[in-house]
């Protein structure tokens, strides 16, 4: 461990401005990898790829999150329009769905053109599924005989799909609480972790103010927003195999071990629990590197189809 001091009788001074900027600095850097690693990774992220048709490449954005309480019970899916202006070829564009996990066959709907903020798309909507239901759908494009699948088929017997859960609105005073919460959470920790390894003096105050931060917005908001969501208020272990739930629960854990054994006091022998801050840093952000949403809630249309309730039918995903 490192350890900056600046006076001669041991006792440490206050560091130097650009230092203490720098640990924030770096502790800033960390927390907005996580977060932007959060919103480009897991299964509820828009899947992104690229098409080619009538010897053009164009790039598509399939949803794979939407609302099932949303007033008009659909949800758009939308790629952009291929069909040149003077083709003589006949064009069809398909949106194909079924139930997810399920045996039902594909049902498709025809897509039709629109012209959005100048941009011509064809768009197509999925029925709105109960909460945590879940559909898998793709695209087909014909254009004389040429024929696209979106997302493009991995090989000639497995048919890529795009799958897309529904969940029912969260109050957005919530929601945003719960998000500053964690995020506020990761940068103090983060601090914390850094201020175990090189400048000690403030490791304690901060790493209570992020386990304070991650009890608000992990243990208290973060069920109220999956109550709202998908009914529940906890999915993860010991109940579930919720991945965004049980790696909250032993992140928290890690930083209340770190609290315990640093208390609340300063120690003259500090080593053991900065070691143990800097343990509960590291496995924070290997928490915030897992994707969020990762089997998380999902509709069992087994039980839907023996006529259990929607909300009773619930379960976890293996994805």
């Amino acid at each position: 461990m490192i350890e900056v001091t600046s006076k001669p009788n041991g006792k440490r001074a206050r560091l130097p401005f650009w230092f203490r900027i720098s640990l924030w600095i770096i502790a800033f850097l960390l927390m907005a990898t996580a977060a932007i690693y959060q919103r480009a990774t897991g299964p509820t992220h828009p899947m992104r790829g690229t098409f080619e048709l009538n010897g053009q490449t164009y790039r598509y954005k399939l949803i794979r999150s939407d609302y099932s309480d949303r007033t008009n019970d659909a949800a758009r899916v939308e790629v952009p329009d291929p069909t040149p202006a003077d083709s003589s070829f006949t064009f069809t564009a398909k949106l194909n769905y079924k139930r997810f996990n399920t045996d039902d066959p594909f049902t498709f709907i025809p897509m039709t053109p629109e012209i959005v903020d100048g941009e011509k798309l064809l768009v197509g909507e999925l029925p709105a599924q109960p909460a945590a239901g879940k559909l898998e759908y793709f695209i087909t494009l014909e254009l004389g005989d040429e024929y696209v699948s979106i997302p493009v088929r991995q090989a000639d017997v497995d048919l890529n799909t795009a799958v897309i859960r529904f969940k029912d609105t969260v109050p957005a005073a919530i929601l945003i609480a719960h998000v500053i919460f964690m995020f506020f959470s990761m940068l103090i920790g983060m601090r914390a972790a850094l201020a175990a390894l090189v400048a000690p003096s403030l490791m304690r105050r901060m790493a209570w103010c992020s386990l304070i931060g991650i009890t608000i917005g992990g243990m208290i908001l973060g069920p109220i927003v999956q109550k709202h969501a998908f009914g529940a208020y906890w999915t993860g272990f010991p109940l579930g195999k919720d991945l965004t739930d049980s790696k909250t629960l032993f992140m928290w854990l890690g930083w209340i071990i770190a609290c315990v054994v640093i208390g609340v006091r300063p120690r003259k022998k500090e080593l053991v629990g900065r070691l143990t801050v800097l343990a509960a840093g590291v496995l924070m952000m290997v928490v915030y590197l897992i994707p969020h949403s990762m089997q998380g809630s999902e509709l069992d249309y087994s039980k839907v189809d023996q006529g259990i309730d929607p909300a009773e039918a619930i379960g976890t995903s293996d994805q």
